[in-house]
């Protein structure tokens, strides 16, 4: 269903783009496929081979650009603290902007016709589509759905993210009892989990199904981050971060991870499709006011235990994603991403990428970005405003493209959702 449901919105009329159609990219020649579909608008363009592309937030606008040339595609004004989320379906980006979620079109879209697949490009466009929400915040992809929740009003919005673009498309809405700094997810078999709290403070979490609380822990103070995990038997396998040790949500339950002393707070976490482990980061000292961590927690879903690794170098919350072979990825202060076996807890390999750097005292700072798609990570280098590439297979940096800004936040386009990368 997800597959058709995803044929279907690439071929919904394009009528949502806001400006004029993109020539194919470099490279690209036009297909001549003889069951080639016609494209539905004339702002699309066939092309023979389809480029990602990274869109970028920075001071005053939103720049997309082509990974395989550095050419900045094209560049959207933009005003105040734009944030950047994947809706899910590869193509489109969601925009924190103002009191709202708005659709963002990367312009790529492919579609999969058994043995081959079609690509089509477009320029890079605001669509007509957006989502009101009192000071968006997480947007949540999940299996086929999105979830996006609204920090100032405490609701939950859950669209099908193949349809994210759709104008109309049909909305799940509920809401937490009072608005924080919440996040949602909705889980394979229709329930949702999210956080509950208040703008002081933030202890629960729960899964709903039809109005019904079916699970709850309310031992997760401070709760903040989630990842989703491979399950190790049937059901969704979901990690939520707090400040005494996380929370793991599998079988139906939450259970606990234990941890040393009274104090060991995740908040910013990354899984995989292809690992039972949820990397995470992990600060120990609850007096600080910035605290600059040197270990990473390696979270293990299937018993929820946690290990500690070193890295010898801090990071941040942008430091931290996972490869397409479910490996943690941490780009380190000292400018190298290093690559950690999750299951052995080892750090595997270490690739130089940008300079040394420190992590802000203001978050709204622009700062280093670690991101990954397919067999590629991306690194902005908002120091040198260039855009590092790092082909993960090799582990080598293949290529540095400047980009004439200073870059905030980044998504990468496809055109198509990532698929995981079986062990």
């Amino acid at each position: 269903m997800a597959t058709h449901r995803r044929l279907l919105l690439l071929l919904f009329p394009l009528t949502l783009l806001a400006s004029c159609a993109a020539p194919a990219q470099p490279g690209a020649t036009p297909a001549t496929d003889d069951d080639s579909p016609t494209p539905t608008a004339a702002k699309t363009t066939e092309v023979s081979g389809s480029h990602p592309r990274a869109v970028i937030s920075h001071d005053g606008g939103l720049s997309t650009v082509d990974l395989a040339t550095g050419d900045t595609i094209s560049t959207i004004p933009t005003e105040g603290l734009v944030r950047l989320n994947d809706s899910g379906d590869g193509r489109h980006v969601m925009v924190t902007e103002g009191d709202a979620f708005r659709v963002f079109d990367g312009g790529l879209q492919a579609e999969s016709h058994g043995d081959h697949s079609h690509y089509y490009a477009s320029e890079p466009a605001f669509t007509d589509v957006s989502y009101t929400a009192a000071k968006p915040g997480h947007a949540v992809a999940h299996g086929d759905h999105t979830a996006l929740f609204g920090d100032g009003d405490g609701s939950i919005q859950i669209i099908e993210s193949d349809a994210i673009a759709e104008a109309g498309a049909p909305v799940e809405k509920l809401a937490a009892d009072a608005p924080h700094h919440g996040v949602a997810v909705r889980l394979g078999d229709g329930s949702v989990l999210h956080t509950q709290g208040t703008t002081e403070a933030r202890t629960t979490v729960q899964v709903r199904a039809a109005d019904k609380v079916i699970a709850e822990t309310t031992n997760c103070p401070s709760t903040h981050g989630e990842a989703t995990a491979k399950p190790s038997s049937g059901g969704d396998v979901a990690v939520i971060g707090c400040a005494n040790g996380a929370v793991v949500y599998r079988g139906g339950a939450f259970h606990k991870v234990a941890i040393e002393g009274n104090y060991g707070r995740s908040g910013t976490l990354a899984g995989s499709p292809t690992s039972t482990i949820v990397l995470a980061d992990y600060k120990v000292d609850e007096s600080a006011e910035h605290e600059h961590p040197t270990q990473v927690a390696l979270i293990d879903t299937t018993d929820a235990s946690l290990r500690l690794v070193d890295l010898g170098a801090s990071y941040w919350f942008r430091s931290l994603a996972r490869g397409p072979h479910g490996e943690a990825l941490v780009l380190t202060t000292d400018g190298a991403v290093q690559v950690i076996d999750p299951d052995k807890g080892t750090v595997t390999a270490s690739v130089a990428a940008i300079g040394a750097w420190q992590e802000n005292e203001d978050w709204h700072a622009p700062g280093p970005i670690l991101k990954v798609s397919g067999e590629r990570a991306y690194v902005t280098d908002a120091a040198a405003d260039e855009l590092v590439v790092i082909d993960l297979h090799d582990l080598e940096v293949v290529e540095r493209h400047a980009l004439g800004v200073t870059p905030f936040e980044i998504a990468i386009v496809t055109g198509q959702p990532d698929q995981p990368h079986e062990h």
